[in-house]
């Protein structure tokens, strides 16, 4: 059992608005109150007080108001006994994310791709040994990403990852392969090098068309550049221009 004891409302607040969307079993206490004997982790904030016996097996996890969902994330866990975190993304225009604490889904993003290396920096953050397992479709894309994170990854075949979705599931098919993607072990990397298609450029210079006043289009250079993650669309055009 999770046990939240706190003089903190913040730190309260978020930890038990948290526990009871997730479904999960939990009780409080006030600080300095007997501890239940089916306690497995304390949660609190850094200013609680506690002498918790040495003998016990509780863990004391320590929760910021900022982010209690942190907090609720390692106590879970620990609860399944410090499950090793995975993180799968299945990359393209906004990667779906999915966060697992060994085989249990606790956290996912659908977040554009420029935001998607700040996320998944913020969920290793912490975490011992984490891997990053990343689908090997949308390659530009997923390059970029790599290019982007400051960590090994694992490079993973997606072939079969997206699932069927039924009526009322529509949008969460790139989480769920993402969710697919964490649970197939792939190839250690750390950057990948990926030469765009004729057909690949051809699509970076049409949507320069859709995007510039004049429909302007930027040329094969230009493009390349925006492959690879050097230059936003945007940006192409501005220096199209000044030519």
């Amino acid at each position: 059992m999770i046990v939240v004891a706190t003089e903190d409302f913040e730190v309260y607040h978020g930890v038990v608005t948290d526990l009871r969307e997730r479904g999960v079993e939990f009780t409080t206490v006030e600080p300095g109150d007997a501890i239940p004997e089916r306690a497995r982790v304390l949660v609190a904030s850094s200013d609680d007080e506690f002498e918790l016996d040495t003998d016990t097996d509780i863990e004391r996890v320590e929760a910021d108001p900022e982010e209690p969902r942190r907090a609720v994330d390692r106590a879970l866990a620990t609860l399944r006994d410090g499950g090793q975190t995975i993180i799968g993304v299945d990359p393209g225009e906004r990667p779906g994310i999915a966060v697992l604490s060994g085989e249990s889904v606790v956290a996912a993003f659908h977040v554009p791709l420029a935001d998607a290396a700040g996320v998944i920096a913020d969920e290793i953050d912490e975490a011992t040994d984490p891997v990053v397992r990343i689908g090997d479709g949308a390659r530009l894309k997923g390059a970029a990403l790599i290019d982007d994170l400051d960590t090994p990854v694992e490079l993973v075949d997606e072939t079969g990852t997206t699932p069927y979705l039924g009526t009322g599931a529509r949008g969460m098919g790139d989480v769920l392969a993402a969710v697919n993607i964490a649970r197939r072990s792939g190839d250690r990397i750390r950057e990948r090098t990926v030469e765009p298609t004729v057909g690949e450029l051809d699509v970076i210079k049409a949507r320069s068309r859709e995007q510039s006043e004049g429909n302007r289009e930027i040329d094969e250079g230009l493009a390349r550049q925006v492959a690879a993650g050097e230059l936003t669309i945007k940006e192409a055009l501005a220096e199209h221009r000044n030519r």
